[in-house]
């Protein structure tokens, strides 16, 4: 009798039809699920984004299995095809390069397709990247926000990371966490530092493979370990929250202005230093003014 805590392979007939998002691994072969594997086994056709790339997992698990490309640059013109098959009851298995399918990754345009179609849509868990470096980063895992790649070009990165200042100042307070190329690892760390300030971060990378590393300090320690040491392999980056006491809180900085300002003077003199829209200040100056009273 199998061990409850390692159960057998499910049989074929016990796993689901329709679509299946499968979870592959993320650099250790090892961390393939069991029920992963069966349904590779037993697919009646893998949408992958490289075939050579997931050739190899292919053959490691001895799948003979058709490989068929589904990437941003066909996903549209691929989806009547994939739901014309799965109306006749095939099985599709969709995976990505590595880990969870469409976090980051082509396939939310298929899925989408397929749900207001009326057809079955299922997943196998597995390995993530971003869960795995967030809980190995030593920051509050809770919030987390995902925010994927950041933009490679320069001034669109800037951008999106002064956003998400400016929302903490609103009232935003999470982990954050991208997925980021190696070659634009020191300059994005160097940006999230101008950013967000003395911070505590951490990059993860080589996840599960052999010279994995997790490396945590503050944003600008971690931007020049990186200039000085060219980063390779898949990196993962951990923000953690701005620290309660930060003085460029929103509701730190109405406080203060509060102490000599009628609420709308305040309000304007705070949305005039940090960007925000005066409506949104002027709503939070007046709800801690009525919060304050007896």
């Amino acid at each position: 009798m199998p061990d409850e805590a390692c159960p057998a392979s499910p049989e074929p007939s016990a796993l689901a039809n329709g679509l299946v998002l499968v979870s592959t691994p993320i650099g250790n072969l090892h961390d393939l699920a069991p029920r992963a594997k069966a349904t590779l086994l037993s697919a009646d056709l893998i949408l992958c984004e490289d075939t050579r790339h997931s050739a190899r997992l292919i053959t490691t698990i001895g799948a003979k299995v058709k490989l068929q490309p589904l990437h941003e640059h066909n996903e549209d013109a691929a989806i009547p095809r994939v739901l014309e098959q799965l109306r006749q009851g095939k099985r599709i298995a969709l995976i990505s390069d590595a880990g969870v399918p469409l976090v980051s990754d082509p396939g939310y345009r298929l899925v989408r397709a397929a749900l207001a179609d009326g057809l079955p849509v299922t997943a196998v868990p597995g390995a993530n990247a971003a869960v795995m470096a967030l809980v190995l980063s030593g920051l509050p895992p809770l919030p987390f926000l995902m925010l994927g790649f950041p933009p490679p070009r320069r001034a669109a990165r800037r951008a999106a990371l002064g956003r998400l200042r400016a929302a903490e100042r609103a009232g935003l307070s999470a982990t954050f966490v991208w997925y980021e190329a190696p070659h634009r690892l020191a300059q994005t760390l160097a940006d999230m530092s101008d950013a967000f300030g003395p911070r505590q971060a951490a990059v993860a990378r080589e996840l599960t493979k052999r010279f994995e590393e997790v490396r945590r300090g503050t944003l600008s320690e971690l931007a020049a370990h990186y200039r000085d040491h060219a980063a390779r392999g898949e990196v993962t980056v951990v923000v953690g929250p701005a620290e309660q006491d930060d003085p460029e809180d929103l509701d730190g900085q109405l406080r203060a202005a509060l102490a000599g300002n009628s609420v709308k003077d305040a309000a304007a003199l705070v949305a005039a230093a940090t960007g925000l829209p005066r409506k949104l200040v002027y709503a939070r100056a007046l709800a801690l003014t009525v919060r304050q009273e007896p």
